[in-house]
């Protein structure tokens, strides 16, 4: 691996340190704010949100404002928190809002739908990590040979922009070329899918879906209902929603009428980035008010509490499971 691509040790351990749990809260479209961020770092796991999902360069420095205050307030320092950027051609924001990323020297920068490495070098600049999401191998060794210090392995079944290739299979051919941080993402949603992570081979459990059904969340009511009465047989995976492959709830494409609508082609000639994944400026008359991603691990969430009895659930799981796997691993190979 050239020096383009050797990890920076430093900034991977200071990001990790005095976590609770492995776990990165995944930056969710209409979902992260600053109130879930700030609540995910008080608790000792990793808080992130998506730059666009404040509609304004100037909006989104303020949250980070507001996140920086609030956890240098609780004495907790601002080592563990991420902003999401997409970095596809058609996203207008990316220089401002990474230039504002650089200012305020974002701990964790997570890059998707592209990997620069002119992104990479400006994150690295001021010693930020800088991890991106991929769904298959080629977009992995792009990604490493970008020199980012992280990659996000988005298996099938995730919420959002998923692939289609197992966890197993993913997590294991990226091992065979890259020695950075390795992040698995796909229906982890109980600590001991934590456990399960980490014994595969992944430094972080990435959680998406189990976090939207929490008390500090900003998806709506009937989001949250919608996720609970849910099981994976109710997710679907399409792309007539914005020309990309994509999970989301069955019932929330039926009662809009996307999922008998017919493939236009056109979505994948002419995918915005900029414009989808931009909040509506009146979200009443957004088809994304009522179109709502999940991943299939939905068979797993029934409530939604507060992210800290969450994060308190999801230690007790993990300790548990650890402990488990521990005295089991003890009765073979004798």
């Amino acid at each position: 691996m050239s020096a383009k691509n050797e990890i920076q040790p430093a900034s991977v351990e200071v990001l990790g340190k005095g976590l609770k749990l492995p776990v990165i809260a995944a930056p969710m479209f209409l979902v992260s704010g600053p109130e879930l961020v700030l609540a995910c770092c008080h608790e000792g796991i990793i808080g992130t949100f998506p730059a666009l999902n404040e509609r304004s360069s100037d909006g989104f420095e303020s949250w980070l404002e507001q996140i920086k205050s609030g956890l240098a307030s609780a004495g907790r320092g601002t080592r563990n928190f991420g902003v999401n950027l997409i970095v596809h051609k058609s996203n207008p924001r990316l220089h401002a809002d990474l230039d504002l990323c650089v200012k305020h020297e974002v701990p964790l920068v997570i890059t998707s739908l592209g990997a620069v490495p002119d992104v990479v070098d400006a994150i690295h600049s001021y010693g930020g990590v800088v991890f991106h999401d991929v769904i298959n191998l080629r977009h992995a060794q792009k990604a490493a040979g970008a020199g980012v210090d992280g990659l996000i392995a988005v298996g099938a079944g995730a919420g959002g922009h998923a692939g289609t290739m197992s966890p197993f299979a993913l997590v294991n051919e990226i091992r065979q070329f890259f020695n950075g941080q390795v992040i698995l993402s796909g229906c982890l949603s109980t600590g001991r899918d934590v456990a399960t992570a980490r014994m595969m081979g992944a430094d972080y459990a990435y959680l998406g879906t189990r976090f939207i059904n929490t008390r500090e969340s900003r998806a709506v009511d009937d989001y949250q209902q919608m996720i609970s009465r849910a099981a994976a047989a109710d997710i679907v995976y399409t792309d007539k929603v914005s020309g990309v492959y994509a999970n989301f709830l069955k019932a929330s494409l039926q009662q809009t009428g996307m999922l008998d609508a017919p493939a236009d082609p056109e979505k994948h000639k002419n995918i915005d980035f900029g414009e989808e994944l931009q909040p509506p400026e009146d979200e009443t008359n957004s088809a994304w008010r009522d179109i709502w991603s999940a991943g299939q691990g939905v068979g797993s969430i029934v409530d939604s509490p507060t992210v800290a009895a969450l994060v308190e659930q999801l230690s007790d799981e993990y300790r548990a499971a650890c402990e488990e796997h521990h005295k089991a691993s003890g009765h073979f190979g004798q």
